[in-house]
């Protein structure tokens, strides 16, 4: 794990020393003065969870504040901890322990997206989501989100590339029915209906990643006649340097070899920014 993320919670729980316009220590606020954040990564809360939360809330109280950061006066916005609020307002608390940090919408995004990748609360989707929104509103490139959440360049444009699938595969893909080594398995099929067609295949059977990555690639080989059809089996050689070259760039790749000897190598890229990452590692 790279440091970036190591010190993610730390960067958002104050210790010894302060940034410039925090509050020191915990404080208890009004809850009814705490909005939820609107750059909330986090988009699916399960039920049974939050339930257990409020019996240990009501309990116990609530052990752990939350992050906000004040908007105006005495009005919050919360950072990291909309599970933790969410409960004590079931639990019918009127107070919740929180610290206050000082964040622009960016910051605020940022750090509640760190908390929650190292809590490992967010699905796939909802991590590409927030992938997804710093690029859109604010112009982060993917180095900078590489840099920021402590994963490598190739991890961050995966996450990314997922969100192209069809609605269906990625609300299989949030409830955990695929994982996200299924989901870039998928991505190299590039119809949609066949897609789906194996995305349920997966499901209904129980097929592992590797078995799914075997799937596709026979169903994504130049060879394969229609969907409907059957479907030829990729030279073995041709398809492990497809693996290779896919494996060192961190992108779909591929290697369309004919009889007389010659070919072309297909290599695919879903940004401006990710092009550029290309070049760079071409040339180099």
């Amino acid at each position: 794990m790279k440091p970036a993320l190591g010190k993610g919670l730390s960067a958002l729980i104050p210790g010894k020393e302060r940034g410039k316009g925090e509050t020191k220590g915990v404080l208890e606020l009004d809850i009814k003065s705490i909005t939820p954040n609107e750059y909330q990564p986090r988009k699916v809360f399960n039920d049974t969870a939050l339930n257990d939360l409020v019996a240990s809330i009501k309990e116990k109280g609530v052990i752990q504040p939350v992050i906000a950061r004040r908007i105006s006066g005495d009005s919050y916005q919360l950072i990291a901890g909309e599970r933790r609020w969410r409960a004590a307002k079931i639990a019918g608390l009127a107070s919740i322990p929180a610290i206050i940090k000082e964040a622009a919408p960016a910051e605020a995004l940022e750090l509640a997206l760190i908390e929650n990748i190292q809590r490992e609360d967010l699905n796939p989707i909802e991590t590409a989501g927030a992938f997804q929104r710093l690029i859109n509103d604010f112009r982060m490139t993917h180095d900078d989100l590489s840099r920021k959440v402590g994963k490598d360049r190739a991890t961050v444009t995966n996450y990314l590339r997922i969100l192209k699938l069809p609605s269906g595969i990625r609300e299989w893909i949030a409830e955990g029915s695929l994982s996200i080594g299924h989901a870039k398995a998928l991505l190299q099929v590039e119809n949609q209906g066949l897609r789906t067609n194996i995305a349920k295949k997966i499901i209904r059977n129980g097929l592992s990643v590797r078995e799914t990555e075997a799937l596709c690639k026979k169903a994504s080989s130049p060879l394969a006649g229609p969907p409907s059809g059957s479907v030829a089996t990729k030279d073995p050689q041709i398809a492990s340097l497809e693996e290779k070259l896919m494996h060192s760039l961190g992108t779909k790749v591929r290697l369309i070899h004919k009889s007389n000897k010659k070919g072309r190598i297909e290599i695919e890229y879903y940004s401006l920014e990710e092009l550029d990452r290309l070049l760079e590692t071409l040339v180099s």
